[in-house]
């Protein structure tokens, strides 16, 4: 369940950064919202979820804790090659972190959707 109402100023700051990546469809709100925004490019699409995060700097294993519920919603969404499912976290200082969701990790990437090169996964 969420923990809370939708994150405004944190939407407002990830739209532009969704529609540099193609069309963008916002989700209407409500207690089923698994996804925010969902990107419509040529390929992937992808459903992404927008949160504060009071406490950006984490590791991998600690914002998987912390936003487990998110992760598991995310996780609903079926995909493959041409599908996927994003998490945004903001601070609030306007600090962004980006991560990819996958059946059983979770994969920082940056604001274009690419894997960070030094970035680990969390299995």
């Amino acid at each position: 369940m969420s923990r809370g109402p939708r994150p405004h100023r944190a939407l407002a700051e990830a739209i532009p950064i969704a529609k540099a990546r193609g069309i963008i469809q916002m989700a209407l709100s409500g207690p089923e919202r698994i996804f925010d925004i969902a990107i419509i490019s040529k390929i992937p699409v992808t459903f992404t979820r927008v949160m504060f995060a009071p406490e950006i700097f984490l590791s991998l294993q600690q914002l998987g804790t912390e936003f487990k519920d998110e992760i598991t919603q995310l996780r609903i969404i079926a995909r493959d090659a041409a599908i996927a499912a994003e998490l945004w976290l903001r601070s609030k200082h306007g600090t962004w972190r980006f991560f990819l969701v996958m059946p059983d990790s979770l994969i920082e990437i940056d604001r274009e959707g690419k894997r960070l090169l030094s970035g680990p996964a969390l299995a």
